[in-house]
Parts: structure tokens; sequence; C-alpha cells
């Protein structure tokens, strides 16, 4: 639904139009809102005030049914604030900054809907910006870039500009191709089709997070312009290290592909190539590897092997927000069986117990089960043979924790 905005009034016409009261819906209003604007709070009553009215005066402006919604979980005034104000007071049955909003989005009826906190940092009165970028681009969501605007005075602390935000947002547009300036800001409008389409689940403030991941892995065209931030009204309810460590750990576990599958094949490749170089006695920059990088190289390409099939596994599960895409972990979720895998892996141990370990074993029985030799031809062997037994069982466990084929 296309939205036309009020922005060629002159000032005599729009002191002469409605006010925004004309406008706005309360709790018993049977008129169907498009606006619905959604703000979390925990007592917040010295900057509560301060955000209705800039939604009002948005309001004015856009001249469209609204509805606003305060998620309250206070112990002081705002929610009586709030209704004085005209907003709808809901009471979150459960705590957490992304329950509270995950609670008030399931009841709001607006065709788009607008959200931002309640402590004066967000200039409300920005939302007909918003919405006008959203329409003309056609976007599923449009958010509020601060690190492309302006950042007040005390508003943002240094280690969340330059280092904290800058730093998750880079994760976020490699991993999920989000593709923002400012993934953690909380300014955000969006349709209510692409609140459907996010299948939002989080409780806390990796929620913010939870959006821009949900939308980056379902293809939703995210947008932004840029704003003002501003110093906040009443006390910081942000703990940094710990909700930034919340962010960080969502978005790897969300992403088995970076978090499993890539190191995984990183390190095996690098355990393979010492390998080859150590068994080859090939030279590097005049240094010939010996036994002890061999045997490096096989640890290494024991676990890389190991980490890989972890994606694998979790992508297998189907829980992820982002699953590998790789042809190798399509194939082996989506194509292989269990008997081929097992084969392959039942393959590898018989080629290397006929081929190596049987004849190793009877030399032992000759000696009198004294010391054989220990070559680097043997530690290649084995450590073949440990993958492959890797390979029989982990075929086993990827088909218990998937649909079977």
């Amino acid at each position: 639904m296309s939205v036309q905005l009020n922005t060629s009034l002159s000032d005599e016409s729009a002191a002469e139009s409605a006010s925004s009261n004309e406008y706005l819906l309360g709790p018993e209003s049977e008129e169907q809102p498009l606006l619905s604007v959604v703000m979390p709070t925990l007592n917040e009553e010295e900057g509560i005030t301060t955000c209705i009215e800039k939604v009002h005066r948005a309001v004015e402006e856009l001249e469209i049914p609204t509805e606003i919604v305060i998620s309250d979980s206070s112990t002081d005034r705002t929610p009586d604030i709030a209704r004085e104000l005209g907003a709808i007071v809901v009471k979150p049955d459960k705590g957490g900054y992304g329950y509270a909003y995950r609670y008030a989005f399931e009841r709001v009826r607006g065709d788009y809907i607008v959200m931002g906190d309640a402590d004066t940092t967000y200039d409300f009165e920005q939302i007909p910006r918003l919405l006008t970028h959203l329409e003309e681009t056609g976007a599923d969501m449009v958010m509020g870039s601060r690190l492309d605007g302006e950042i007040k005075p005390g508003a943002m602390p240094a280690l969340h500009q330059y280092i904290g935000n800058p730093v998750l947002t880079k994760f976020l547009n490699i991993f999920y191709g989000a593709g923002v300036s400012d993934a953690h800001s909380g300014f955000r409008i969006f349709t209510a089709e692409a609140f459907e389409t996010m299948d939002l689940k989080t409780s806390g403030m990796e929620f913010a997070s939870e959006m821009i991941m949900e939308a980056g892995a379902k293809d939703l065209q995210i947008e932004e312009v840029p704003i003002i931030y501003h110093e906040r009204e009443g006390e910081e309810t942000l703990d940094s290290i710990p909700d930034g460590w919340r962010h960080v750990r969502f978005m790897l576990v969300n992403a088995p592909g970076y978090l499993f599958s890539v190191p995984g094949v990183l390190i095996g490749m690098v355990g393979a190539l010492m390998m080859g170089l150590a068994y080859s006695g090939t030279a590097v920059a005049g240094v010939t590897l010996n036994i002890h990088s061999m045997i490096f190289g096989s640890l290494l390409v024991i676990g890389g092997f190991h980490i890989a099939s972890l994606g694998v596994f979790a992508s297998a599960a189907g829980n992820s927000i982002k699953n590998p895409s790789d042809p190798i972990t399509n194939w082996l979720v989506n194509h292989s069986s269990l008997e081929q895998l097992a084969l392959v892996g039942v393959a590898t141990v018989g080629f290397v117990s006929a081929g190596f370990l049987a004849p190793l074993m009877y030399q032992w029985y000759l000696s009198g089960f004294a010391a054989v030799s220990f070559t680097l031809g043997s530690l290649l062997a084995f450590t073949v043979l440990i993958i492959g037994l890797q390979s029989i069982f982990s075929a086993f466990f990827l088909r218990s924790v998937s649909q079977p084929q």
C-alpha cells in the first residue's frame, strides 16, 4: 500500500490541519491503523514524554491512522505517562529486550511497523523520512544509520562507535549479506509482511542482530537513511561486554558454515600441505620439514576434518539461520545416503588395512612383537585410517540428526 505524505504543505496549511490526536488510535478503536510505532520501556519516565510527543508530530505530518504501542516492564510512572499521551500499553509476560519487542509486534495491526528506544536517542519525528524511503525503494526494511549520520557528543561510548558497532556490522555483512553500515541501530521501519517472513525467536539484546540476520538470510531488501543519534535520558541499560558477546555468539552459532566448515577446511588444507611437504622432503625457503612437522600436519588434518564435519551436522539439523551453501555440504546433506557415506569410510579403512596395516602387523609378529621402525609412511597411513573411521561413524550420526534420505 502506497502512502502519500503531506510534505508539500505550507506552514499555514500545516497549522490548519488536524492534530495528531485525530489520527492516533487508542486500544478501543475499531479503525485499522496503517502505521504502528513500538517502543520497549523499562523505567523510561524521563524520556517517554519526549519520544511520544515526537511521534505525535510525525503523525501530524503523515496524516495516517497510527497506533503507538508501549511494551512496558517498568516499575516507575512510564506506563501511566504513555497512556496519558494516547499510547497503548502492553505488559510482556516475560523479561528481555527482544521479547518485549516480539510481544508487541504480535499485537500490532499496522501495515508498517516502526521500532525505536524510548530514551530520546532516536528522533521519532524522522519517521516520515524512513517511511518515504521505504515506499520509494520498495524495500522490506529501512534502518536509520547512526554511523553514516551524526552521533552527538556523549550519545555513544567510543568503544561502541569505533570498535563494537563497526566490527559487529562487518560480521553481519560477511556472514549474512546484510549490506548495511550500522547493523545495531534500533530505529527501523519494516512492513508487516517482512515481520511475518522473519522468524524471530530471541529474547535478549541479540534481537537487533537476529532481525538483520533473518532479513539477510531470507533475501529481504534492507535500505538505510542517515540519522542523528542523541544523548539518552535516564539510566543506561546496556551492559557492553556481556551484551556484545551475546551478539557475537548468536551470529556464530547461526552461521555454521563460517563457524565450522570454512575453518575446518582451511585447517585441513594447511595440515595436508605440511604432510605433503614433509613426506616428499621438499624444501621450503631452504628448510626441509621433518617428522615433527608430519605429526603436526596429521593433527591438523584430523582436527580439520572433525571441525568441518560439525558444519555438515549443524546444517543437517536445520535450526541455523544461515546454513552452509557450499556444494559439498549440500550434497552430503541433501543427496547422499548413509550407505554411500559409510561405504567411502569402509573402503578407506579397508584399503589402508590391506595395503599397510596388515603387512605392518605381520612384520610385528615376525619380530616377536618387538618395536618396529616408525616411518613417515606409517604416519600417513594411520592418518588416513582415522579419517576413514570418522567417516563411517559420521555417516550414521549425520543421518541421526537429519531427515531420512
